[in-house]
């Protein structure tokens, strides 16, 4: 059970979960805004996600099991304690489930073509894991995009079927709230997946993936990490200026657990070269992304 559990970052499915609780019970029902789903149709929406990514974790291990015996051999599950027979029988279980939930809810909520969504990132985590990891940056911005659409998925399913001529000026509000939600976790992801690639360089290199640091080489990517670094903290530097000054508990919130820790990550990852450096940079982007998200659930104490 405890290797499962691994396959597929149980860990990660919780944080996904938590995320779009959030955005329901601490950002839509505060606000008072028109949904679609009750408690069990929504929860059906999370399961749904939450088995499509799964599924998306599991492929990936499937097809990085010669990159990962180089890189992490201690946490390599695929043919130790896991088969890739049984591997792949949980990756389709997992997606015809997601994929399964999805349709149901689209056609529930009266929108059929929604099902595409689930369709789409299903076919994506595929692909990506497949063909787009080996080539540089394609499989980084598909996977950060896949992350970016959970909160907009969560305004497809809950938000948009509710919209009328009445409500439709707060409906949008809090629809462009999520949407700088999702440009948010787009960019701290691909961050963050890059910095993986750093990380995961000399695996990457016996498996045959052309990364970004494998054809730039780690200096040069390094540069690259500062300059990117740059938007989603002048992004954060925006948002404080424009809606939370006001707010200083708001304000520090930012500071201390977005802007410093992106900061520190600015600060050293210009002269990085060790394997541990980037493991501490990935955890702290994940951090960064993990309070960023659950913010979500604080702006009722902010913007009330």
């Amino acid at each position: 059970m405890l290797k499962f559990l691994k396959l597929i970052r149980a860990g990660n499915l919780v944080f996904i979960a938590l995320t779009m609780y959030l955005i329901k019970y601490g950002l839509f029902e505060p606000f008072g805004v028109a949904v679609t789903l009750n408690l069990f149709g929504f929860s059906l929406l999370v399961l749904a996600v939450v088995c499509v990514a799964a599924s998306g974790y599991v492929i990936n291990d499937i097809f990085d099991v010669k990159a990962d015996l180089k890189n992490k051999p201690e946490r390599t599950i695929i043919n130790n304690g896991i088969s890739e027979k049984v591997a792949y029988r949980i990756f389709f279980a997992l997606t015809i489930i997601g994929v399964g939930l999805g349709f149901y809810l689209s056609n529930m909520i009266g929108r059929p073509g929604f099902s595409g969504f689930f369709i789409f990132g299903s076919a994506i985590l595929y692909l990506y894991n497949s063909q787009f990891q080996q080539s540089i940056l394609i499989g980084n911005i598909l996977v950060s995009i896949i992350v970016g659409l959970v909160p907009v998925g969560v305004g497809l399913y809950d938000l948009l079927p509710a919209i009328t001529e009445q409500n439709q000026p707060t409906q949008s509000t809090i629809f462009s709230i999520l949407i700088d939600y999702s440009i948010f976790a787009f960019m701290i992801n691909f961050l963050r997946e890059v910095v993986k690639d750093q990380e995961d360089i000399d695996g990457d290199y016996n498996a045959g993936y052309r990364t970004l640091p494998i054809v730039l080489g780690k200096s040069r990517t390094n540069k690259i990490l500062f300059a990117l670094a740059l938007v989603p903290l002048g992004f954060l530097v925006f948002y404080i200026y424009k809606y939370l000054f006001e707010h200083i508990t708001a304000v520090i919130y930012c500071l201390v657990l977005l802007v410093g820790p992106l900061l520190y990550f600015l600060i050293n990852i210009w002269s990085a070269e060790k394997k541990k450096e980037y493991t501490r940079f990935s955890r702290v982007l994940k951090m960064v992304l993990f309070f960023g998200l659950v913010s979500i659930g604080l702006l009722q104490f902010i913007l009330i």
